[in-house]
């Protein structure tokens, strides 16, 4: 089974309005990225994939010039709008800011909605992500069996402060809580190592590769420490939706050798690839295959 982690909620049900267009060029090197689209865009995006999990991020403006950032009334009810519509391939999370007053209700809205995870970006939603409110509300994912996928290193966003997302500030959370399930987005990048290392210690921690395999070194050099450290087996499949799509994704991580082709550089073996691309995510992040739901 495909199961693709890490995709960007649509943010148009059908039609995206002329006012509404947004692209953005600095998440790909090669092209800008449209940030506008419709059910039927991702839908097209995500067709390998057997299942999705998706979600927004939940911040009052930072990425809002992107399209990638909504209050967290709106991603999440955009979020579960397009589940409920999609329900035996679409896995919701929700988004909220730990620091903001009225979190808890925000927290069990969106639990109602049958959103039954959570995406977290400190850097973007600006909270400390080892400060009290955060702290307390990772007790609560753990105790409600909710996994947290974080974004995790670098950013184009000039505000968004990089120290927040550095891969060790999430080996501190992972001692904290033990039993939380963490996906630790992007493997960190530019932080590989410091990712393998966290996501080896640590039987609940995995890492997804989304974004990765657009920048080919950080590809091959990611996978690499991953497989010489033992922790390839901790990897999950993402697209990160609309920066790119499932297809995209696994065709850029079957290329990972080609930068390396005709040196004496060792390989990727093809099992760790193919093993990234068939990983069994919903097992590993306690999630229900949705494949047996119907519509409500």
């Amino acid at each position: 089974m495909i199961v693709d982690v890490h995709c960007h909620t649509p943010t148009h049900t059908h039609e995206v309005p002329e006012e509404d267009f947004r692209s953005f060029s600095a998440w790909r090197t090669d092209r800008d990225v449209v940030t506008s689209n419709t059910w039927a865009d991702f839908d097209a995006a995500i067709e390998p994939a057997d299942v999705a999990i998706v979600f927004n991020i939940a911040a009052d403006d930072p990425l809002g010039s992107t399209g990638l950032s909504y209050r967290p009334e709106d991603t999440n009810t955009a979020t579960a709008a397009y589940v409920k519509e999609n329900p035996t391939k679409a896995i919701g999370f929700m988004s909220v800011n730990p620091t903001k007053p009225d979190v808890w209700d925000e927290v069990e809205r969106a639990r109602e909605l049958g959103l039954v995870g959570v995406k977290l970006g400190a850097n973007y939603q600006e909270f400390e992500p080892l400060g009290k409110p955060a702290l307390e509300f990772y007790a609560y994912c753990e105790r409600e069996g909710l996994p947290i996928l974080f974004h995790q290193g670098a950013s184009p966003i000039r505000h968004a402060p990089l120290r927040y997302t550095f891969p060790l500030v999430t080996d501190e959370v992972a001692i904290a809580f033990p039993e939380l399930r963490i996906v630790m987005a992007h493997m960190g990048h530019p932080w590989a190592r410091e990712t393998v290392v966290t996501i080896r210690k640590h039987p609940h921690v995995y890492a997804d590769v989304s974004s990765i395999y657009l920048r080919p070194w950080v590809l091959y050099e990611s996978l690499l420490f991953a497989t010489e450290w033992g922790a390839a087996g901790k990897l999950l499949l993402g697209s990160d939706f609309p920066i790119a799509t499932t297809a995209e994704a696994i065709a850029g991580l079957r290329r990972a050798n080609d930068i390396v082709e005709g040196t004496k550089f060792p390989r990727i073996p093809d099992e760790v690839i193919e093993n990234i691309i068939n990983a069994d995510a919903l097992g590993a992040l306690g999630l229900a295959d949705p494949r047996g739901r119907t519509k409500s």
